[in-house]
């Protein structure tokens, strides 16, 4: 008669395995998900029910869609400072296109994803001409970018109404239209950066960006569409931003890029580039949004809510670097 015994290196196979699942599914982003709605539900009455879940579901777009284009630029090894100030301009140029110069609500939101756009792509113009830091040039456009929305709209809010507050009210069987946009927008993200030449050249950049231009590969233009294409998305989160607040606020976005940057890292993307989830992305931003929404709830101060966020920031990145040093081992 024949025993049946199990080799360790089958078991340590299996754990390899499972780290391996937890790490591509983001499972772990669902728990943490699951335990930060859990322990506000027990500590208030209201919070779990449809209509809190209603409301964050209406709040998170704007954030969402910015917060891929952010996905992007981390995964080059680079970062944006002014997604907040883009925004900003963007959402003023949307509303003197429709208030001003009265034109059609889908021309003038192409107005304004084009105004994004061209902000993104100024930045990596000048970082790749004089081979200047992100962080400088993007600083700098954080500055240029709210001060020309100051001019814009004249340092005043431009109330729209009408058509847009109709398309940021829509919704299907309870759940607001623009957060299944903003889904859209992540699938596409993830598609791109999994399913296509141009994703895994971004990813082999953020990896090593000399070894990716010696292989022959444009890395210039590639911060060039990285860049462009987060500054076009931030165009389309001032247009949702817009819609929900049925006006054009000079002062709309300030401080967005920070929330940008915490939920995309949240999620797991390495600030040193070469390692992205927009999924990851998409969690981060609803626990951003939900810490928020539990911590007003139980009465919580402006100083307190910035401290519980930045524990959770930190706490993630130190979780998610001992996560994935076990999944190496």
């Amino acid at each position: 008669m024949t025993s049946t015994t199990i080799a360790p290196n089958k078991t340590a196979n299996t754990s390899k395995q499972i780290l391996g699942f937890l790490a591509h599914d983001r499972v772990h982003m669902l728990l943490v998900l699951l335990f930060v709605i859990a322990v506000f539900s027990a500590a208030t009455n209201g919070f779990f029910s449809f209509r809190t879940f209603q409301s964050v579901a209406a709040q998170v777009p704007p954030l969402t869609i910015a917060a891929v284009g952010m996905t992007f630029i981390l995964l080059i090894g680079q970062i944006d400072l002014s997604v907040g100030s883009v925004l900003g301009l963007s959402g003023a140029v949307l509303g003197v296109a429709l208030t001003q110069w009265h034109l059609p609500l889908l021309l003038a939101g192409l107005l304004a994803v084009f105004v994004g756009a061209a902000c993104g792509l100024a930045i990596a113009l000048v970082m790749v001409k004089w081979r200047l830091p992100s962080f400088i040039v993007t600083l700098g456009m954080l500055e240029a970018g709210r001060g020309a929305t100051y001019l814009v709209t004249h340092s005043q809010t431009q109330y729209i109404g009408g058509s847009i507050e109709t398309l940021a009210e829509a919704n299907i069987a309870g759940i607001p239209l623009v957060f299944m946009v903003a889904l859209l927008f992540v699938a596409a993200g993830t598609m791109l950066m999994h399913r296509t030449v141009l994703g895994r050249y971004l990813t082999a950049m953020g990896t090593n960006e000399e070894a990716v231009r010696l292989a022959g590969i444009n890395t210039k233009k590639l911060k060039c569409i990285a860049f462009a294409g987060a500054g076009a998305l931030a165009g389309v989160a001032a247009f949702l931003h817009t819609a929900r607040l049925g006006a054009a606020d000079p002062n709309a976005g300030s401080g967005f890029e920070l929330q940008a940057i915490a939920a995309v890292v949240i999620g797991g993307t390495s600030l040193m580039g070469g390692r992205a989830t927009v999924t990851g992305s998409l969690f981060g931003v609803l626990i951003i949004t939900l810490l928020d929404t539990g911590l007003a709830q139980v009465g919580a101060q402006e100083p307190a809510k910035r401290l519980v966020t930045g524990v959770v920031i930190v706490a993630a990145v130190i979780f998610d670097n001992y996560r994935h040093r076990k999944a190496r081992s």
